[in-house]
């Protein structure tokens, strides 16, 4: 580029520029044609010219991550996919965790709002629901988050050892996380909830492999 007027020494910079006008050589440039930042990028990152002597052309590797691959192990082709035993123990405690909090929420709800006040008063009427609701929330969420954790450890555990997934697998898992949830309780209360959670987790196995 070339500018038409000429400047001196002395002459202010600022007042050369606002009185200078800049001309380009070569054909003008449409606005069709002109250059984008698309342009740019993949002339940039073209795998052919990132180095000559490389002779990449198109067959530049690309890392293939295997996050979608589900469990390979047989029977745990259920409704619900898995990709191991750390996405049960995830997945499966932050479920019952959430789970718990909104039936414990629902509960604290329901007993808040019956409890008999001294004084009718909204405002207390509302704290008597709140620290119902932080209550049984936090105390239900906390348990069942317990629960699932230990299933899930132990049911892994029994799967990978036995080699298969079933639901006589998820049973025995229950029927163990039952009897030591309650094991501090006594025989008869870590008695019934093995069988408890042992049935609940053989119906779960049962649904998921029938939906």
């Amino acid at each position: 580029m070339s500018s038409t007027d000429s400047a001196s020494g002395s002459q202010d910079p600022t007042s050369f520029l606002r009185s200078a006008t800049f001309t380009r050589d070569g054909p003008a440039v449409s606005v069709e044609n002109a250059v984008t930042a698309n342009d740019l990028l993949l002339g940039a990152y073209d795998p052919a010219k990132l180095h000559p002597l490389a002779q990449l052309g198109d067959q530049l590797d690309y890392l293939v991550l295997d996050d979608d691959k589900t469990s390979e192990l047989p029977g745990a082709g259920t409704a619900i996919p898995s990709r191991g035993w750390s996405d049960d123990l995830c997945y499966g405690t932050g479920t019952m965790y959430l789970s718990g909090l909104a039936l414990g929420g629902v509960w604290g709800v329901s007993e808040g709002a019956r409890r008999p006040l001294a004084v009718s008063n909204t405002r207390l009427r509302i704290n008597s629901v709140l620290n119902s609701v932080t209550r049984r929330g936090t105390f239900i969420g906390n348990s069942a988050g317990v629960l699932a954790l230990v299933y899930n450890g132990i049911n892994s555990s029994i799967d990978g050892f036995r080699g298969k997934h079933d639901t006589a697998g998820s049973m025995a898992a229950g029927a163990l996380t039952g009897a030591l949830y309650k094991s501090t309780a006594g025989v008869k209360p870590a008695l019934a909830a093995a069988t408890f959670v042992s049935g609940m987790a053989g119906i779960w196995s049962y649904v998921k492999k029938r939906v």
